[in-house]
């Protein structure tokens, strides 16, 4: 065998492995958003990454009960939720409890958290959320003053957004890793902007947060749209962006998505800054989408 061609398969031997895929169960089938439509794009965009493996489990209609939905989650690294629709049953309750708190990783995708108001762990799990009955018991509102988080225990709604229009996004915790390269402020697409989200707020980081306008009905506070939660051994990351395919097919969703859900899964993020990520002046989308 010539010298060069085996120098080539040693260089090749000595190649750091690829990581293998992380093994993710996308869960939908209830809720009160499109989820037929998202959750193709939502399993699309970690699979163009080449670091995820995606399935899905869809739950039973509402009318036929929810009584035999039980996902493995133990099977996953990270789950990802695109759920708001009845309470699982208590076993199926535990084996996702104990799939966080063994380490597992969770995506919360938008309407993800209006679900399950009465599920006291769920909510840790989320941090914050919204709608369903929610009042001010459900916890502490969260937002952003005078450069830091300010949990609030002031009564009233809970869940609230204007109408969908672009807004900016100003990141407020540049050194974590699903945030970490990003511009400081970058214009996300037309979208429902969260706000009065009220939750345990336990272990919950803001990463970045957008202004709920008056002139939009809002609430004229900086309120959190992108959030890091520790539960037990797990890792969650919490988007409220995202409603339809319009704010999907924004750059700044893109990447936080498929970033957020890396370190969810992993602790890491390996991908870099995609050089059409959005810049403060005016959202950028890619099309044709998905």
């Amino acid at each position: 065998m010539p010298n060069r061609i085996l120098r080539s398969l040693l260089a090749l031997a000595l190649l750091p492995a690829a990581p293998a895929q992380i093994r993710t169960l996308i869960v939908d089938g209830q809720n009160n958003h499109d989820w037929k439509t998202t959750t193709p794009v939502l399993q699309r965009l970690l699979e163009q990454t080449g670091r995820f493996q995606v399935e899905v489990a869809t739950s039973p209609a509402k009318k036929e009960g929810i009584g035999a939905f039980a996902p493995e989650f133990a099977k996953y690294k990270l789950v990802v939720l695109n759920y708001n629709g009845q309470l699982w049953q208590d076993s199926t309750r535990e084996a996702f409890l104990a799939f966080v708190r063994n380490g597992g990783g969770v995506v919360i995708y938008h309407a993800a958290d209006n679900s399950f108001p009465e599920w006291s762990e769920y909510n840790q799990i989320i941090g914050v959320g919204g709608w369903n009955n929610r009042t001010g018991a459900a916890g502490h509102l969260v937002r952003w003053r005078d450069g830091k988080t300010v949990r609030e225990e002031t009564p009233g709604n809970t869940g609230h957004h204007g109408g969908r229009k672009p807004f900016l996004v100003t990141i407020r915790d540049p050194k974590h890793p699903i945030v970490k390269g990003l511009p400081a402020v970058w214009m996300h697409a037309e979208d429902e902007l969260y706000d009065s989200l009220r939750g345990p707020a336990q272990q919950l980081d803001v990463l970045a947060t957008a202004l709920s306008s008056k002139d939009n009905k809002g609430t004229g506070e900086n309120e959190p749209m992108l959030m890091a939660i520790r539960f037990g051994k797990g890792r969650i990351f919490h988007t409220t962006m995202g409603h339809d395919l319009r704010a999907m097919s924004c750059t700044g969703f893109i990447a936080t998505y498929q970033r957020g859900a890396e370190w969810a899964a992993t602790g890491k993020v390996t991908q870099r800054v995609p050089a059409d990520f959005p810049k403060a002046d005016q959202p950028t989308c890619r099309t044709p989408f998905p």
